[in-house]
């Protein structure tokens, strides 16, 4: 029997792939969670086989989450679903050494193969994504810079961002203007806007 965590912030998609799940005659959903802290606890709590993580949850993500059982050295496959192609996030997944990548649009049954396959030792990804494995984008971003840009699109103002970090509000607007011009962006905003489609915040 092939124990499964699911973690979707989303309540009805998560409610479809639990039920779906329980039809399977050698799956069983051990819990189901709809934020990354929950999906932590379960994990580290139930010790399942297979873990499907949402990419974007509240508190900590799935790509946190999949590092935290990699450090932990816990033996659960991780598996991350998402809407959202960006190589960056794909990159990081790859980083992080999970088994599968899959997006929430791909048939139910893909799903359910990929949970057994992984078991069995294979990587799955979703086909759509497979090429942006060989297209890899570097973050030309420091990581002062990255941690700027982050707070920004959390809505805090460079007042703000300059309590948080410690730092002065020239040193916080040299960052900015620094990332602004390395993503050839117009403004903050777009910066912003940038760094987060290609997952590098």
């Amino acid at each position: 029997m092939i124990r499964v965590v699911i973690a979707e912030d989303q309540q009805m998609l998560r409610g479809a792939l639990t039920s779906l799940l329980r039809f399977e005659p050698d799956i069983e959903v051990v819990a189901e969670v709809s934020d990354g802290k929950k999906a932590w606890e379960v994990i580290r709590s139930y010790q399942p086989d297979v873990c499907v993580l949402d990419i974007e949850m509240p508190g900590i993500s799935g790509l946190e989450v999949a590092e935290k059982i990699r450090d932990e050295q816990l033996p659960c496959k991780v598996m991350i679903v998402t809407t959202f192609a960006r190589p960056g996030y794909l990159q990081k997944a790859m980083d992080a050494q999970v088994e599968g990548y899959l997006l929430k649009d791909e048939p139910i049954d893909f799903l359910i193969e990929s949970i057994r396959k992984v078991m069995e030792g294979q990587r799955m990804i979703s086909t759509d994504l497979a090429a942006a494995l060989f297209i890899r984008e570097e973050n030309p971003l420091s990581k002062r810079e990255v941690e700027v840009l982050r707070l920004a699109n959390e809505g805090m103002t460079t007042n703000t961002i300059c309590k948080t970090l410690f730092l002065t509000k020239g040193t916080v607007r040299n960052y900015l203007s620094s990332a602004i011009q390395k993503l050839g962006a117009e403004s903050r905003q777009q910066a912003v806007k940038i760094a987060e489609e290609k997952g590098w915040i």
